[in-house]
């Protein structure tokens, strides 16, 4: 039976561990997408200030799911993110005033693009209207798109969900059963 190395991360108490950047991505790690609004689309219903919104809206970051991840040092592994060390590192990250630290791909930044909501899912903020439901413990956010370039590859379809990036430690590990990660993962997909 195959088995591969299941990595809890988390942050420590230092400044120098957390999400630095949110990315916007073509193929988010978490899986989740997010969907673009504006003036046109009826999803969610937003009060309209301006001709268009630019609002994109998704799943930063999704509680317990494992993401599979493969590099030099350590092969094939998976790593994941519980509900409390999502709870520090939101916190950190905004107090850190880290709302417009946005990239492209984990490689350029970008101006223009800030986030404007975020929560964490629990049992009074529930995953919004046409989205997979989250875990608890999930974070959620909204991101305004001033920037005309990026708005324009986010309405091609180029950018379509969010990745973090930041340092982190990690607490755990132990060996999974690959047949038990792709179950967890597939129930998380479903909830």
């Amino acid at each position: 039976m195959e088995k591969f190395p299941l990595i809890n991360m988390t942050i420590d108490d230092h400044e120098e561990t957390g999400v630095d950047f949110i990315a916007l991505v073509d193929t988010p790690a978490i899986e989740r997408e997010w969907m673009a609004f504006n003036k046109h689309t009826p999803k969610l219903e937003f009060k309209v200030e301006n001709e268009e919104q630019r609002l994109i809206m998704g799943a930063i970051m999704v509680a317990d799911l494992p993401i599979y991840r493969r590099d030099e040092q350590l092969g094939e592994y998976y790593v994941r993110f519980d509900s409390d060390t999502i709870k520090r590192i939101v916190h950190r990250y905004f107090k850190n005033g880290y709302t417009s630290n946005v990239n492209l791909d984990h490689q350029h930044k970008t101006d223009g693009v800030y986030l404007v909501e975020s929560f964490i899912i629990d049992e009074r903020k529930r995953t919004p209207e046409g989205f997979a439901k989250l875990p608890n413990g999930s974070w959620f956010g909204t991101m305004k798109v001033d920037n005309d370039e990026v708005w324009a590859e986010v309405k091609k379809g180029t950018f379509r969900g969010f990745s973090i990036e930041g340092v982190f430690t990690d607490a755990a590990q132990r060996e999974l059963d690959k047949k038990l990660i792709d179950e967890v993962i597939r129930v998380l997909s479903e909830a």
